[in-house]
Order: structure tokens, then C-alpha cells, then sequence
């Protein structure tokens, strides 16, 4: 382990080594400060090491809509529906997903699809900057995504999003079936068209992404040491964090530890969180390795699949079930099970592996991105499914705070929203 800086050489201890507390390390590393990385494992494990890989600017809508009402009885019914709730977590849930439907109203939900899509229209544009500053641009493909649909009944639906991607100047292409067997020819003759979304792309190793960061940040000056920072408090000098290791001091702290943020914000600034966790399930194929140029969801089946450096990953699935349960590993698998008929051969699932995270999520969609506490105490929490897209953006705009240059652009992401 190595060593932690004392008080006096520390300027920002980052708590949170997912890709949005290294992305915000390096960058802020590279502006002159001295950082101290900590979290309870390695960089990029959590929910960084099993996302979807997708860079999935197209999504700018809220996680849910009133449809939600429909569902709530089969999502506690239903162990493998894409959309469940553990009825034994529900009273628990309750004052979460009470504000969840109160942001569905029409003034809300506009500000969430706002607040979503101003992030997600920079995400681009700033992770091929900071890929290119770490000299790792061939981590990405900037090949677009497809959302494909196999009943008739669907294009209704299809047209209907296609029409509310425009509104939202999200670029969305309509294609044929007979377009879709030319770019992806494995793909099953069941498939009747598609969207695609030319401004999207994919990772071809999401870990290796934080893995590379980390090495970057670290030539940059920053020191990591493995803690579970559990509480702290406040000082005329700055912040003591308590953690398993002892307790650190630096001047300021930036919380970025995804799921885990709440206890730490509350501790820190008195202020309660709504903060909840999906719990995203993964199974990845080692032996897939030609079946898709670019990452392809079902509408109707509801989960995606990446075309990675090590495989396929077939990604997908919500499950509200809070942070300690234990993973149900039969939602992974029953992603294989979904994929059956979407290609002309079945997919080979010798040798795959499953794979539970936990992606912190705010009812209305945003994250806390802020600084509070007369600046002691930086927030950059709560992307739900999009933390791999917003990452780079994010950690542009935290420089930004640490520099005292907060834009009227960061007002949706402030704590005090709450």
C-alpha cells in the first residue's frame, strides 16, 4: 500500500477510484493539485469494471417514465423481468421511488431531460480529448450504436422515439431491415429495422479505460491508497476522512464513490442524499468476437450487446434490491437466454462469466455534480447507467469548480436541489 501524503502536502483527497473519481483525479492533478486517490479496491472495480461499455449519448431521457406504474406489479413478481424491485426492499424504497414519480410530473421531467442531455451532448467531444492526452484513442470506436425491433407491433414505438430523439437533437437514422443484415449480417432475419445513432460509439475494454487513467494520473502526481473511507468531518483547515487505515486530512475532498456517496455527503455537509443504487447485471462471452461491428440493443427484449476486445457482453437488466443484498446471477445469465433468436446461430456462452454492479441513482436522473461547504467539499455522484458517458465531461466541469468557474450550465447538478 502506499503511503498516504500528510495534511500539509494533500490539496484533494478524491474518495472513489470508479472512472468518474479517476477521470476527476488526472484532471485535477493536471491542474496543479496535489491528489490523494482512495477507495476500499483497485481503480476501475465496481461498477466501472462491468458497464456496458456503450458511450450511450443518445439516452437522454430519465430512467423511467408513468409506464412505471403499469410495471410495478410484475416487477415485484417477475425474479428475471428487465425492471425488478425485491418486494422485501420495497418499504425501504418507497420515499425514493415516491420522488421518483413526483419528478415524472411535465415541469420536472423537461428540466431532467435538459439537465441530461447538456452533459451527454459534451460527453463525446470530451472523452476524445482525454483519450488523446493519454495517447489511448483506440480504446473507443466511434462507430455509432443500433437499437433494433423485431415485431411489427413495435414500429409505432420505434417512430414515436425516433420523433422525440429529434425534438431533443439527438441525430437517429431509420433503418431498414435489409440495412440492418448489411452492416451486422449475423444478425438474426427476425430483426425488421432499426435506429441508429451515428454520434454514439463504444469501449473495447472498459476497465482498461480506468486502468489507463490511473497510470496517467499517477505520472501526473497522484497517490492512491487502498481505504474504505466510512466518515469525517470538517475543519478550520480543511477535511479529516476516517477510514479503515487511519483518518487523512487535506484542504478539500471530492466524493466521486458512486453508490457509496450518500453516507459520506451526509457526514460531511448534514445534508441527506436521495441516492439509490440499480444494481446492472453483465455476462460476458469470450469466445464472440466477430458477431457485431457496434453495439446493438433489443427494444423488445430490453438489454444490449458490446462487441469488445474480450468477447461480447450482454448487458441489461434493473434491479432495486439496495446495497448489501446478495447478486441473483441467474438476471446475467438470463441475458444469454434473451439473445436466443436475434442471431442466425446462437450465441457461444462456453466459458462466460456473470457479473453484478451497482450504479448510484438520483430520482430525477442527474447527478450531484457541486461544490459546497465554502469549497471544502466537491460532489461528482449519482450518473446512474450513463457514469461511463459522462465521466470525461464530468471531470472537465469538477476543474471547473476547483477553479472557482462554476457556469450557469452546472446550476441542475447542485446539491441543494434536495
Amino acid at each position: 500500500m502506499v503511503e498516504p501524503l500528510n495534511a500539509a502536502e494533500t490539496d484533494i483527497a478524491v474518495v472513489g477510484a470508479g472512472i468518474v473519481g479517476v477521470a476527476c483525479a488526472l484532471q485535477l492533478a493536471r491542474q496543479g493539485r496535489r491528489v490523494l486517490l482512495m477507495d476500499r479496491e483497485p481503480p476501475g472495480h465496481g461498477a466501472s469494471f462491468g458497464n456496458a461499455g456503450h458511450l450511450a449519448t443518445e439516452q437522454v431521457f430519465p430512467i423511467a417514465d408513468l409506464s412505471i406504474l403499469k410495471r410495478l406489479p410484475s416487477m415485484l413478481m417477475d425474479p428475471m423481468g428487465p425492471l425488478r424491485l425485491d418486494w422485501k426492499y420495497l418499504p425501504k424504497a418507497m420515499p425514493w421511488f415516491t420522488r421518483l414519480l413526483l419528478n415524472l410530473r411535465p415541469a420536472p421531467f423537461q428540466r431532467s431531460v435538459a439537465g441530461i442531455r447538456a452533459l451527454n451532448e459534451g460527453s463525446l467531444a470530451a472523452w476524445q480529448r482525454l483519450l488523446g492526452s493519454i495517447g489511448r484513442s483506440d480504446l473507443f470506436k466511434e462507430e455509432g450504436s443500433l437499437l433494433v425491433f423485431e415485431r411489427n407491433e413495435s414500429r409505432q414505438a420505434l417512430a414515436a422515439l425516433q420523433a422525440r430523439m429529434q425534438q431533443q437533437a439527438v441525430p437517429a437514422e431509420y433503418w431498414s431491415a435489409d440495412s440492418v443484415r448489411a452492416t451486422a449480417p449475423q444478425l438474426s432475419r427476425s430483426i425488421l429495422g432499426g435506429l441508429f445513432f451515428p454520434r454514439t460509439g463504444h469501449f473495447i475494454d472498459p476497465y482498461r479505460v480506468v486502468c489507463e487513467l490511473f497510470e496517467a494520473a499517477k505520472a501526473s502526481g497522484v497517490r492512491f491508497v487502498r481505504a474504505h473511507v466510512d466518515g469525517g468531518h470538517l475543519h478550520g483547515s480543511g477535511v479529516s476522512l476516517a477510514s479503515d487505515q487511519g483518518t487523512f486530512t487535506a484542504r478539500q475532498v471530492l466524493i466521486s464513490c458512486g453508490a457509496q456517496s450518500a453516507k459520506l455527503t451526509a457526514a460531511l455537509t448534514g445534508k441527506r442524499v436521495p441516492l439509490d443504487t440499480e444494481r446492472g447485471y453483465h455476462l460476458m462471452l469470450p469466445g464472440e468476437h466477430q458477431r457485431l461491428p457496434f453495439a446493438v440493443t433489443s427494444l423488445e427484449r430490453k438489454f444490449i450487446m458490446t462487441p469488445m476486445a474480450d468477447g461480447l457482453r450482454l448487458a441489461g437488466t434493473v434491479e432495486f434490491a439496495g446495497l448489501d443484498a446478495p447478486p441473483s446471477m441467474q438476471r446475467a445469465w438470463q441475458l444469454h437466454r434473451l439473445s436466443k433468436g436475434l442471431f442466425q446461430q446462437d450465441l457461444d456462452a462456453e466459458g462466460a462469466t456473470p457479473w453484478m454492479g451497482l450504479r448510484p441513482s438520483l430520482p430525477d436522473s442527474l447527478p450531484v455534480i457541486d461544490q459546497v461547504c465554502e469549497g471544502r467539499v466537491m460532489l461528482a455522484f449519482g450518473h446512474q447507467h450513463l457514469g461511463l458517458t459522462q465521466a470525461a465531461v464530468t471531470a472537465e466541469w469538477v476543474g471547473r469548480l476547483a477553479e472557482q468557474e462554476r457556469g450557469p450550465q452546472m446550476e441542475a447538478y447542485r446539491l441543494d436541489r434536495f
